[in-house]
């Protein structure tokens, strides 16, 4: 193999980035923890009884939702029966007319009006807390009886207050919060399988 070797800059600025995703989360709390261990437990309670999970957010946050959703219908690393979660961005056709007819704030509240009922699990991901999309289906699956949790940076913003779990990772920095968020997700993942294999 031929090319040049990488600059000097390049090595440093993949070593800071490797170093921040880590300093963030190391820093990650008791109560973050304690939090996520809360939701997989009230999770694999709900499959036990016949529910689902509901997993949505924007952008890259989307694509967490469907990489978790993904892992639980399919395999995350035990041979098990699939585990019914939904990702409520992966629906183009009811994204774009629900978008059109009622605003793009209400794609997934509508959805979860249709889905979630009681009993059910709803994860709501955004990175600011703020994303008013995720905030309106939030509450709307509380009203509708699902246990609730947020996938949020620091301070969890105004989702920290339509959730019944908060998971807020210590950081104002987009990419180090996606970064633990899909770390959260692969623990999510396997503490269900732990739980249900």
């Amino acid at each position: 193999m031929t090319g040049k070797n990488p600059s000097a800059g390049a090595i440093d600025l993949i070593r800071r980035e490797v170093a921040e995703t880590i300093a963030v989360k190391s820093r990650w709390s008791d109560e973050l923890c304690s939090n996520l261990a809360t939701l997989a437990s009230r999770a694999a309670a709900s499959l036990r009884e016949g529910g689902k999970i509901v997993i949505f957010g924007n952008g890259g946050s989307a694509a967490d939702a469907q990489h978790i959703a993904a892992e639980l219908t399919g395999r995350y690393l035990r041979e098990r029966a699939p585990l019914k979660a939904l990702a409520l961005h992966t629906d183009t056709s009811a994204l774009t007319a629900i978008g059109n007819d009622y605003g793009y704030e209400h794609v997934f509240e509508r959805q979860v009006q249709a889905w979630v009922h009681k009993g059910d699990v709803a994860i709501g991901i955004s990175t600011s807390g703020n994303s008013k999309n995720v905030l309106l289906a939030l509450r709307k699956a509380k009203e509708q009886g699902a246990f609730t949790a947020a996938l949020t940076g620091e301070g969890g913003g105004k989702c920290a207050e339509a959730c019944d779990v908060l998971l807020a990772v210590p950081s104002k920095a987009t990419p180090r919060i996606q970064e633990s968020h899909i770390t959260i997700g692969h623990i999510f993942c396997a503490l269900l399988e732990q739980s249900l294999a």
